[in-house]
């Protein structure tokens, strides 16, 4: 028997009646996930099972559920049912996001040399002291990205199973799919180019909001919205208009993230402040600065260039967010995210979705992409 099959007769989950209870449901379905997957690994090998209970303990260690709860919203506007089957499988789908995130997770903080994750140590981080704890041969560190990036592999490869289950409707299915695919070629492109990107030196304003587009707004927020929209049997229409709304929702939530990276706070965010300039991300509220400095400031230019991409004191955090803040990079992102929320209510309160539905998304994107510092 697949998880699919299982959540979907389980009486354990309870289908959420409002986006609030997203969160909770889409834990519940990922813990029967989880407890289903460990039992076949558990029959290849008790090591696996436990590298499992690892990949588990990520995935349910916190997190906000965003995507599932932005499928469950594109569900809801195009008038998707809560009672039955049909919700249960529905709900199943909007859950499995959580497995592409975490497995974007994982890489993401492979490719940044990242030590923590909403607070804790990443993935490959804890493999790599696992391996030193138990005084194993070869290299610790080679051996934790090795395993990381397999237990990426195998999150994506367990949301693929969900959408390709039998227990869809074939028509259903045929929706979904090919919304399914566009996802995950945008989201390892828009990676691709964030990669490229940081190795090129790409300082372009441009390339930072194409990166956003594609590595993060597609899969947060476009494609979830689309993707829910599908699994009600809406049509192209409206899968369309929801599309437009969760374009510019997803790049004002990414330039949310871009001024947390920055200006956050570390209790909230589970990440070390300025972790982005660390890393050397070549973000949108980076780039706007950079221009901003070339144009009125080259000496701070320069400055900032030299703070990219390297180990940086509190000083040097501190004068960078200084800059940054100077040369009006801070309030052009703010600036871009007011306007991208405003237009994208806007295409949503013309689009020919459920009225209830619609005003729950708006209250769940406000408190997205206005997330407190």
């Amino acid at each position: 028997m697949t998880p699919t099959s299982e959540i979907t007769s389980s009486s354990a989950v309870r289908v959420p009646d409002s986006v609030q209870g997203v969160p909770s449901a889409a834990e519940t379905v990922l813990r029967q996930m989880f407890d289903a997957h460990r039992a076949t690994t558990a029959e290849i090998s008790p090591v696996i099972a436990t590298l499992v209970d690892q990949l588990a303990a990520f995935t349910l260690n916190g997190g906000k559920r965003v995507r599932p709860t932005f499928a469950w919203s594109g569900y809801r506007c195009a008038g998707g049912d809560t009672d039955g089957a049909p919700a249960l499988q529905a709900l199943t789908v909007c859950a499995s996001l959580e497995l592409i995130q975490a497995c974007a997770l994982i890489h993401d903080d492979i490719i940044d040399r990242s030590d923590t994750r909403r607070g804790r140590p990443t993935v490959h981080r804890a493999l790599e002291a696992a391996h030193v704890d138990q005084t194993w041969t070869g290299d610790a560190g080679h051996y934790g990205v090795s395993t990381a990036i397999l237990l990426g592999d195998l999150a994506l490869s367990w949301a693929d199973d969900v959408v390709a289950s039998p227990n869809l409707p074939a028509g259903i299915r045929d929706r979904v799919q090919p919304i399914w695919a566009a996802m995950r070629t945008e989201v390892l492109a828009g990676q691709l180019l964030d990669v490229v990107g940081e190795a090129s030196g790409d300082e372009s304003v441009e390339a930072a909001f194409r990166v956003m587009r594609y590595k993060t707004a597609g899969y947060t927020v476009a494609r979830p919205l689309q993707l829910g929209a599908a699994l009600a049997g809406a049509d192209e229409t409206v899968s369309d208009e929801l599309g437009a709304v969760g374009d510019g929702l997803g790049i004002a939530f990414q330039l949310r993230d871009d001024l947390l990276g920055v200006f956050g706070d570390p209790a909230q965010t589970g990440k070390p402040s300025g972790d982005d300039l660390v890393a050397g991300k070549r973000t949108a509220l980076l780039a706007l600065g950079l221009q901003a400095a070339d144009a009125d400031d080259p000496a701070a230019a320069a400055e900032l260039r030299a703070m990219i991409g390297r180990p940086l004191t509190d000083d040097e955090l501190d004068r960078a967010r200084f800059i940054l803040r100077d040369v009006g990079a801070e309030r052009s992102v703010e600036d871009h995210i007011d306007r991208l929320v405003a237009e994208s209510f806007e295409a949503l309160d013309a689009a020919a979705v459920d009225p209830s539905a619609r005003a729950e998304l708006v209250t769940v994107a406000t408190a997205i992409a206005g997330r407190q510092r």
